[in-house]
């Protein structure tokens, strides 16, 4: 009898140490695949920005390459203070020259004696050039302080190039060596990128489109954004109200972060300051570290949606964004909204729209941006720190209604990060008894009836 208890305690402890090992197993491996998963975005799951190396010549000790970002993101894009573009050298080589671009750091040059290279660095780190550089050191795409725009809002400014020079390295096909370990910084963490990998040479046609050529050798590095290695803390939140009920639902509490002044002093600023402008030019102004107005929310970006009015068969939307940010104009900015009444969306005002339709068919995804020279710059906190717009939205009398916060958008992304929303049980909820179904004719019966009743309970 005590054998089989030995037997089956044996075989129990077994059993749970299978099961503890598969349990950290399953672990491990959801920590190590989570960074994939959150860069899949369901909005744009295509997007990502692929970096296209292109050697264009040979030369002496190694080659000319052409090295073009291609942002293929229908609304996520690199703004200021722009991308930086880093790898390692499979063999020793170095850069000689550059157009276009320039590394941060030379490195260690002391072993040439003549030409002295422009970095020789085992991993060195490229950055744009800024607008206003010589006409002799640009090549086209360049120049634009590291900025690239989304595909949708502006594909004549979704790429980047340079161009490179490269020494000590192979002098052909076989002898080249892909870098590796690509990274991009736009200008943060956020984006991941896969091996290089060699595929078919680049063809380009003249512009009088009579003639084709290709590049000597091509290869593709692909990187893939998440908003989770992006930031610790959200950025953005969405606020919500409407005409059928006072209330007035603001961001959550806390969801960028919490006012704390005195563990962490200089958080946030009062707009109301008398050394707000000190603050703004204080540490952190070179860093683009976000200096925020102080709110119960604390984010840099607020989106509020508004359910304006309501009409026999129409309805109207006002979508008001506020930059709570002392240190930080958003240029070419974007919004990305989800609603199911998108599909019958009838006129907007004040913004630029593009359909959206990752799901295919259904057509419930909408793009905005500002138009341009009126209000594509989100001006820093402030009175003028704030873009709005009204949208119009023609009924579905099969699917339309005000009630259990059908009105309010499912998601919002804000320059390509999702925004917070309030909890669904705290949305603006039609009441029970609307005044609005009633007529202002029935209005004044109703009154003469109630206080006739209350007349009458006193006789």
């Amino acid at each position: 009898m005590k054998m089989d208890q030995s037997l089956s305690s044996s075989t129990t402890w077994r059993s749970t140490g299978k099961l503890g090992s598969l349990a950290i197993f399953a672990v491990f491996f959801l920590l190590a695949n989570l960074n994939s998963v959150e860069a899949y975005d369901s909005l744009d799951p295509n997007g990502n920005i692929t970096i296209k190396w292109d050697i264009m010549q040979w030369t002496p000790d190694g080659y000319v390459a052409v090295v073009t970002m291609f942002n293929f993101q229908q609304y996520r894009h690199i703004q200021t203070p722009g991308w930086t573009l880093g790898w390692t050298w499979a063999k020793k080589e170095v850069i000689w020259s550059m157009v276009g671009a320039q590394t941060t750091e030379q490195g260690d040059c002391s072993k040439y004696k003549a030409n002295i290279p422009h970095c020789c660095k085992k991993d060195p780190t490229v950055v744009d050039l800024l607008p206003g550089t010589p006409y002799n050191m640009q090549i086209a795409n360049c120049c634009k302080g590291g900025v690239i725009n989304s595909w949708v809002q502006d594909p004549a400014n979704a790429a980047a190039s340079f161009q490179v020079s490269v020494g000590a390295a192979g002098t052909t096909n076989k002898t080249v060596r892909v870098p590796k370990n690509f990274t991009l910084k736009a200008p943060g963490p956020g984006y991941t990128c896969g091996i290089a990998k060699v595929g078919k040479p680049t063809k380009f046609t003249t512009a009088d489109g009579r003639r084709t050529t290709q590049a000597l050798m091509s290869w593709n590095v692909t990187c893939t954004y998440s908003q989770f290695l992006a930031q610790k803390t959200p950025t953005c939140c969405v606020s919500l109200s409407s005409f059928y009920n006072d209330t007035i639902v603001n961001c959550p509490t806390c969801t960028c972060g919490c006012q704390n002044n005195i563990t962490q002093p200089g958080s946030c600023v009062e707009g109301d300051s008398p050394y707000l402008a000190s603050a703004i030019n204080g540490p952190g102004k070179s860093s683009y570290a976000p200096l925020v107005q102080c709110t119960s929310h604390m984010c840099p970006i607020r989106v509020h949606w508004h359910v304006k009015l309501n009409y026999k068969e129409y309805w109207r939307v006002k979508i008001t964004i506020t930059n709570f940010n002392y240190r930080m104009n958003y240029t070419q900015w974007n919004l990305v909204v989800q609603h199911p009444n998108f599909d019958n969306l009838t006129q907007i005002f004040s913004f630029n729209y593009k359909s959206l339709t990752p799901y295919q068919a259904i057509n419930d995804t909408a793009m905005l941006w500002g138009v341009k020279y009126y209000n594509d710059l989100l001006m820093e906190a402030g009175p003028y720190g704030n873009a709005q717009s009204e949208l119009l939205f023609q009924k579905d009398q099969s699917t339309f209604t005000f009630d259990k916060g059908w009105a309010f958008p499912r998601r919002v992304y804000f320059n390509g990060d999702n925004c917070v929303m309030p909890p669904p049980d705290a949305y603006p909820w039609l009441p029970n008894s609307t005044p609005l179904s009633m007529t202002p004719l029935l209005l004044p019966t109703i009154l003469f009836w109630a206080v006739l009743g209350c007349l009458l309970s006193y006789v």
